[in-house]
């Protein structure tokens, strides 16, 4: 009998791990891409004071204050 006897009996099984496994997979990816927008949501970019004169200084070095 060996493996070619069991093989098209176990087919339903087959299909319903491998749909099971896309469907995990797909859950996965919805809830890291959800994680990944809200951090996106949160960042505010920072501007420079509108009342405040750009100098060369600020140009050259923005990371001092």
């Amino acid at each position: 009998m060996g493996i070619h006897y069991d093989y098209k009996s176990k087919r339903g099984e087959r299909a319903m791990l491998k749909e099971a496994k896309r469907k995990a997979r797909l859950a996965q990816k919805k809830v890291k891409k959800l994680l990944s927008s809200e951090q996106v949501e949160r960042k505010e970019p920072e501007t420079h004071d509108i009342k405040k004169t750009i100098t060369l200084d600020d140009l050259t070095n923005p990371d001092e204050e």
